[in-house]
């Protein structure tokens, strides 16, 4: 099975500084395969506890390098929930890599563990028959201190539902459960990957260099 890991990681920040550049990105230093997968970008302001700065990726198989290349620019710049990010917050950045794996069928809505499964979940809203479905990568509950019927209503949300959540509701949703080997990667560390690797650290147009 191929795991996340900081080649991946590098590889969507590549791709993000060779964007800003105007520039082709280096060739991966990882292995094709075919996997569902997932790039998040998360933004570390005064030390704090990082902030979601981009999420998407895909529950369906593809291959990965172009995957991870197609996402890193997808999720940096059209994530619809926040503006597209700019070359002068890369210093402030963080990369999860996340690749897909053991996809189940629950038994019911909460047949899973938080931490360690995401769900995709599907049902018919009652108001008006449309088909609806989110998910949740399994980082995602754990992180919120969610039980597992509050990250059920929390999904039926992001998927659109805003009507009263019943019950029977509940026991109507399909619940796909997967796990997910992920890695991540700061700005800092990928500048020290890429002088370990290549002899020199990383130059992004309009960006002053953090030193090391």
């Amino acid at each position: 099975m191929v795991a996340a890991n900081r080649e991946m990681a590098a590889y969507c920040f590549d791709t993000l500084v060779a964007h800003y550049n105007s520039e082709d990105a280096p060739p991966p230093a990882f292995d094709e395969g075919q996997h569902p997968l997932f790039v998040t970008w998360k933004k570390v302001v005064n030390g704090g506890e990082p902030r979601l700065r981009g999420c998407i990726g895909t529950l369906e198989a593809q291959y990965i390098i172009t995957g991870f290349r197609d996402y890193a620019l997808t999720s940096a710049l059209r994530d619809r929930r926040f503006p597209p990010i700019q070359a002068k917050e890369l210093p402030t950045l963080e990369c999860t890599v996340s690749i897909l794996t053991d996809y189940e069928t629950a038994s019911h809505y909460l047949d899973w563990e938080v931490g360690k499964h995401g769900l995709i979940i599907e049902f018919t809203d009652p108001n008006n028959n449309a088909r609806r479905s989110a998910t949740y990568l399994p980082d995602v509950a754990a992180h919120e201190g969610w039980t597992r019927e509050e990250a059920i209503d929390s999904l039926m949300r992001k998927a659109g539902y805003s009507g009263h959540i019943t019950e029977s509701l509940r026991k109507s949703i399909r619940v796909t459960r997967y796990q997910s080997t992920l890695f991540t990667l700061t700005y800092s560390d990928y500048v020290s990957y890429v002088r370990e690797t290549r002899g020199a650290a990383p130059s992004i147009n309009g960006v002053k260099h953090v030193n090391h």
